[in-house]
This record gives C-alpha cells, structure tokens and sequence, in this order.
C-alpha cells in the first residue's frame, strides 16, 4: 500500500522556521514527481512548489523566497522549508506525488497524497 507520510509541522511564533517532511513507501521514487500544497480553513487548497523527477523546481508566486523544496532519493524523503512564518501560514500541509515528469502546481495533477500536518503560526 503507498503511503505518504509528512511530519515536521507545529505551533510557532512568527519570524521562526520550520522544515516539513514527508517520507513514501514508493517503489522507484525517482521516478515521481513530487508536490507540496496547503490549505486553510474555508480556503481551497493551493499549490506552494513542485520539484520533477530531475531535481527541478517550481515555486508559486506567494512564496518569495521563503519557501525550498527539495527531495533525497535515497531516503524517499520530501523536504520544504520555511522560513520568516507568517500567521497566514498558518494551514495544514499537503505532500502529492505522480509517477512521471510534471511541474504542475495544481492539485489535480497529483494522485498520491499524504494525510496532511498542521502548521500554526501566532503573532
């Protein structure tokens, strides 16, 4: 059974970093291209970046730096890094994955997605 796995998320003051994780039991990892998203309550969830299966990546335009993506293909391991947390950060946090090349920021696109962790950020 695939599963997707994130951790790393939390309660934080604004102004701190954190660095999300997500971990999948996929065969070939490699081979899939990998996403993370969000949502917060009464919004539609939102595209943050991609990274393919190259190691190339792509950033929504609300990112501003703050924000990398960046995978280990011999751990299976997603990262995302955030820096300078802003309370409208504040959502649960969404790892995808489709096997193949893409860079799309659409949720659509992805097939395999994991349960989610919380990130909370306070003023």
């Amino acid at each position: 059974q695939v599963q997707l796995v994130e951790s790393g998320g939390g309660s934080v003051q604004a102004g701190e970093s954190l660095r999300l994780s997500c971990t999948a039991s996929l065969y070939n990892y490699r081979t899939y291209s990998l996403g993370w998203f969000r949502q917060a309550p009464g919004q539609e969830r939102e595209g943050i970046a991609t990274i393919d299966t190259y190691g190339s990546t792509r950033y929504a335009d609300f990112v501003e730096g703050r924000f990398t993506i960046s995978r280990d293909n011999a751990k299976n391991t997603l990262y995302l890094q955030i820096n300078s947390l802003k309370p409208e950060d504040t959502a649960m946090y969404y790892c995808a994955a489709i096997r193949g090349w893409s860079n799309a920021l659409v949720q659509g696109n992805y097939n395999l997605w994991g349960q989610g962790t919380q990130v909370t950020v306070s003023s």
